[in-house]
């Protein structure tokens, strides 16, 4: 068990200026946070370095710290399967799954993170004034020791609306210890009765848009990557990026589409959910499983491991997926945000969600894209949009309206830094 530090470049001032250009006053408010904050040394602690929405925020995000002066950094846990597969027992129970921890489970995951803080106390020798963040269940126990003297935040990612009662309580005493705890939306407060309301803090996810994923890209460039992958985007595509999880309805969304091939016959699904997340051990074979279901169908193009892609990154072909889509469903059972709603609305595209606390948080039904509730739901969702261009460009509009005003990455570094003032 370790703690291994994540190499982050910091923005140069010309990147800096870059993120001016998108919102100028709210950035001149994050840069006097900053400021204030200079020296400051603020670390994350996560599961993993990459896969899945922690580790593409705290990529950005760190590297925006540390431009703007503080002394940010990143450590992920280094631990074997046994722990993850713990933990993500741990994250299904919190986001409402049947059954529960046994002792030795317990026992484990608290013996895990002892080892954890000892690898804390080696990493972070020699600071002072610091604020530790601690990303979601897996490392959460090393507030039972770390030092008094250093400023906690516990960052709950996840949907915590309906949580097992019993795996919350077993948490409740270690949750209360942090000196903030910052939620995704106001409604996952409700499970937290006991927690004092002056630590609680909402704080919306957010994405960078001058990553590769979210930069803007030709669609004729699209089409032809696309196309070395069997796509062919003279066709109608429908596209999920998710990783291949129950939480995500991989397998309504094939219910979905072949539903709405049925009046659209030559529609076409792509699924993209490439593994690289240490923290999920279930992707391999619920990714098993939606390939099953797909029957051999040729118009539904899975994408599950990164060696499919060849040399091409998976950002780029993410963002090409996007690009190129005529429709982005995220057909979520729970969601404790969703950056992938986000990302496909920033690129202008007609989104279709399932009804979850974290996709209804960026989506208003038929002003910037489309709820459903069941496959049926999300099948006439997709059949509407592909006859309604207009419809369609109109919701996508929007859409990225919206994310431009509420989901990029300068506000939520603002929301971190006023945090953070908060305690040093």
């Amino acid at each position: 068990m370790n703690l291994v530090p994540v190499p982050v470049q910091p923005h140069a001032r010309s990147i800096l200026r870059r993120y001016r250009t998108l919102n100028p006053g709210l950035f001149r408010r994050l840069r006097r946070a900053g400021g204030r904050l200079t020296g400051t040394a603020v670390l994350h602690i996560s599961a993993t370095p990459r896969g899945g929405g922690v580790a593409e925020i705290l990529q950005s995000e760190v590297a925006l710290e540390q431009g703007l002066g503080m002394d940010s950094r990143w450590l992920v846990i280094r631990a074997p399967r046994k722990f993850f597969a713990i933990t993500k027992k741990i994250h299904n129970l919190l986001q409402g799954a049947a059954g529960k921890l046994t002792e030795q489970e317990k026992g484990y995951y608290l013996a895990a993170n002892r080892e954890f803080v000892a690898a804390f106390a080696r990493a972070a020798r020699g600071v002072e004034r610091a604020v530790v963040v601690v990303h979601d269940p897996q490392p959460l126990a090393m507030i039972g020791g770390l030092p008094a003297e250093i400023s906690t935040v516990l960052r709950l990612h996840i949907d915590l609306a309906t949580p097992d009662p019993a795996t919350l309580e077993f948490f409740r005493p270690m949750i209360d210890r942090y000196d903030r705890v910052i939620v995704s939306e106001r409604a996952y407060l409700v499970s937290l009765p006991w927690l004092r309301r002056a630590k609680a803090r909402v704080i919306f996810p957010a994405i960078d848009p001058l990553s590769e994923k979210n930069r803007p890209m030709s669609r004729r460039a699209a089409e032809r990557l696309l196309l070395e992958f069997g796509i062919d985007c003279s066709r109608p595509l429908v596209t999920q990026v998710s990783r291949f999880d129950p939480w995500k309805d991989p397998i309504g969304v094939v219910q979905a589409y072949y539903r709405a091939k049925n009046d659209i016959p030559d529609l076409q699904l792509a699924l993209a959910g490439l593994r690289v997340a240490v923290d999920d051990p279930e992707a391999e074979a619920v990714f098993r499983k939606v390939r099953k279901f797909a029957r051999g169908d040729s118009a539904i193009h899975l994408f599950g491991d990164h060696e499919q892609l060849k040399t091409v990154s998976g950002d780029r072909f993410v963002s090409a997926l996007y690009t190129a889509s005529d429709v982005v469903i995220q057909k979520s059972i729970r969601e404790g945000f969703g950056l992938t709603v986000a990302e496909a609305l920033w690129k202008g595209k007609p989104v279709v969600a399932g009804m979850t606390i974290g996709t209804k948080a960026q989506i208003q039904n038929g002003k910037n894209g489309l709820l459903v509730a069941s496959p049926e739901e999300a099948a006439s969702a997709i059949i509407k949009l592909m006859r309604d261009r207009r419809l369609a460009a109109r919701l996508g509009a929007a859409g990225k309206k919206s994310v431009q005003q509420r989901f990029l990455l300068p506000r939520l570094a603002l929301d971190m830094a006023n945090v953070f003032g908060e305690l040093v």
